[in-house]
């Protein structure tokens, strides 16, 4: 064989190595991620050996250090503990518990009822903790003049009133083009709860967090002068409300804060799930045996 057809064969066969490389990695990138490392004996979170923190990093830290790339600090870690235990129940009136327990006694699996509880969390049931971190990131962006909060999702209007205003103006004008618009700010006041028993002891844990100097208190000022707007209606904040300033005050993005407040409330969904399944009972309905819901279509008429 001639060199220069040996040079041919190799220029080629490196050609041919260089298309397979380049293949494999198009194709190992596909599930690219950088939250887990998974190879034969190895399982590493966010670069940390998962044997590393069985047993050193508490269940808290670990969400954080999942869905956010680095852990908390302990203060860090138990103000968002704190909001997590405040969200996870609010009873079978609750349309995502009932639609759970429902589901619990139609002969699915208990995974199958907790997602379908799960799903009813939507924008009007579960959603106002985000709207609230959106309006609260607004309300901070225009009081400290850098203007609307475009990730806010064109939640309030605090954004298009004038940067560095004073906080009371803000909420005033905030206030007043929610009710132009028949509108309801979100994680304020509550159709159970003349004043939501989660608000007062979450609200003393950030006022902690924030004269130890664990939150700057931007996001807490900002609840507050709506809250003092609300006053003359008794409109307190809720849960929503309260765990909103957490998750601002924490800098957590506003759809993460309803993906971190639906893992929340999925231990209420499941524990009412798990109750209802072992009830024995079958197929219950919204309503009791022996009640039917109204009928309002036309008398009984023949064909």
């Amino acid at each position: 064989m001639s060199a220069s057809s040996l040079e041919e064969q190799l220029a080629a066969a490196r050609a041919e190595n260089a298309r397979l490389e380049a293949r494999l990695a198009s194709t190992t990138a596909w599930w690219s991620t950088a939250i887990t490392k998974i190879e034969p004996g190895v399982i590493e979170l966010r670069g940390y050996p998962v044997q590393q923190l069985i047993g050193n990093v508490d269940f808290i830290s670990t969400v954080w250090l999942m869905t956010r790339g680095e852990l908390p600090s302990p203060e860090q870690a138990a103000l968002l503990e704190a909001a997590l235990v405040a969200s996870v129940d609010h009873g079978p009136q609750a349309p995502s518990i009932a639609s759970a327990r429902m589901a619990a006694t139609s002969g699915v699996g208990l995974n199958s009822a907790i997602a379908n509880g799960v799903n009813v969390l939507g924008d009007t049931h579960g959603g106002a903790g985000q709207q609230c971190v959106a309006l609260l990131n607004e309300l901070v962006a225009a009081h400290e003049g850098s203007g609307s909060d475009s990730s806010a999702g064109g939640i309030g209007t605090a954004g298009e009133l004038g940067g560095g205003r004073l906080l009371d103006e803000l909420a005033a004008s905030l206030v007043a083009s929610y009710k132009a618009r028949g509108a309801f700010v979100p994680g304020f006041g509550h159709r159970w709860h003349p004043r939501d028993p989660r608000r007062d002891p979450l609200l003393a844990l950030i006022e902690r967090a924030r004269d130890d100097g664990v939150v700057a208190g931007k996001h807490l000022a900002a609840a507050l002068a709506i809250e003092e707007e609300l006053a003359a209606k008794d409109v307190p904040m809720n849960i929503d409300g309260v765990s909103a300033v957490v998750y601002g005050e924490l800098g957590i993005e506003p759809e993460l804060a309803r993906g971190l407040f639906v893992l929340s409330r999925s231990v209420g969904i499941l524990a009412h799930a798990w109750e209802e399944s072992q009830s024995g009972q079958r197929i219950k309905g919204p309503l009791p045996k022996g009640f039917l819901a109204d009928y309002t279509g036309p008398p009984t008429r023949a064909l």
